[in-house]
């Protein structure tokens, strides 16, 4: 197939997900698959054996499980089914996505017990311990790696090694960093680790992945709250059915992962696609700041995912036409989701090259209206 011949986006997308993919990833979704068919089949063992040595585990102490829907899904999948009735869950929150943690648990009737941190301040060790030594009855621990509200990396190495002290099962949503941040799940005690196709390994929207310890995920075993989302039945059955899921899976995606897996290979794994990531950030907020842009977050605790900006202090300023104009250009952005600060966010991963930020950066200069 000759990849020119496919039409070009009329824009970049500078979003966490979904993002701008290339045009192998597209092209992988135009033949059909049979979920029955053991070539597809193949592919989804492909995948998941794939997905383990991304991050460097051995098949023999870690598995993974592959769910349809989106990240949040497989967020859902895990807190539901990983969580027994006489379970307690310690989760941390500075952003919207810990806060939908949090829903989950509350509407799953888990017992949570909710560590609040600002919005622009990452989670106080100190204060984890405390609980941690105060409230026995906390089984679990559960916390987002790049919480995307703000752009901040939050200190899950850190946390692991509380989780480990305490004997407690460790959850990290790290939706929008694995694949384009180094992690170490096993030396940093992560039990549970959820991603989705669509971030970091640039693939497109359909379905997530949890990374999960063998030993862990057996002892789900009749515990989900969920038929659709038991992540132990769906472990189950991919693993004795050769990859087999247990409804119907988004089969253009999954065919559509494994190319964006392939070309995650190409251009030198994580290390590398972290490197570039960084570079589109440093680049980005450099230019911003010649602007008159001034990121949300101290650069200590800034990720290279997405970065948020403090919007024009201007009565003529309105994000709606700043974006129009924007994505007139060729560049759609997003809008803020701080609670108490006019601001709108900027990502760099996806098919995202330096000379499509700094083509970004002319954008925006002629586009100040203010």
């Amino acid at each position: 197939m000759n990849l020119n011949n496919l039409p070009e986006n009329p824009y970049l997308l500078l979003t966490p997900g979904p993002l701008s993919t290339t045009k192998g990833v597209k092209a992988a979704m135009l033949k059909d698959w049979c979920t029955w068919d053991d070539d597809y089949n193949n592919l989804v063992q492909d995948v998941r054996n794939g997905l383990l040595q991304l991050a460097n585990l051995n098949n023999a102490e870690y598995t993974t499980v592959l769910m349809q829907g989106s990240g949040t899904f497989s967020v859902e999948s895990v807190i539901g089914t990983c969580v027994p009735k006489t379970g307690k869950i310690l989760i941390l929150s500075n952003g919207a996505y810990g806060n939908r943690m949090v829903k989950i648990a509350k509407t799953l009737d888990i017992d949570v017990h909710v560590l609040n941190f600002s919005e622009l301040s990452t989670p106080d060790l100190k204060r984890i311990e405390f609980i941690l030594k105060a409230d026995s009855d906390i089984s679990h621990i559960a916390m987002v790696h790049c919480e995307t509200t703000t752009g901040m990396l939050n200190p899950i190495r850190e946390v692991g090694v509380l989780a480990k002290r305490f004997n407690k099962t460790y959850i990290v949503d790290a939706m929008s960093s694995f694949g384009g941040i180094p992690i170490s799940v096993d030396k940093w005690g992560i039990d549970f680790l959820i991603s989705s196709a669509n971030k970091c390994i640039q693939g497109v929207p359909g379905f997530g992945f949890v990374i999960a310890k063998t030993e862990k995920l057996k002892q789900c075993n009749n515990q989900a709250r969920s038929h659709s989302l038991d992540l132990y039945d769906q472990w189950e059955t991919m693993e004795n059915l050769n990859g087999k899921w247990r409804f119907t899976s988004p089969t253009h995606v999954v065919r559509a992962f494994k190319q964006a897996m392939d070309e995650l290979s190409v251009e030198g794994g994580i290390k590398v696609r972290y490197e570039r990531y960084k570079n589109n950030q440093r680049t980005l907020v450099k230019g911003m700041r010649k602007l008159g842009f001034n990121p949300l977050l101290e650069d200590k605790i800034q990720s290279p995912i997405i970065t948020t900006f403090q919007s024009p202090e201007s009565d003529t300023y309105s994000f709606g036409r700043f974006y129009q104009r924007l994505k007139n250009k060729g560049f759609v952005i997003y809008p803020g989701k701080v609670t108490n600060f006019q601001c709108f966010r900027i990502g760099n991963i996806g098919e995202i090259h330096e000379s499509d930020i700094n083509n970004l950066l002319n954008a925006i200069e002629i586009s100040i209206f203010w």
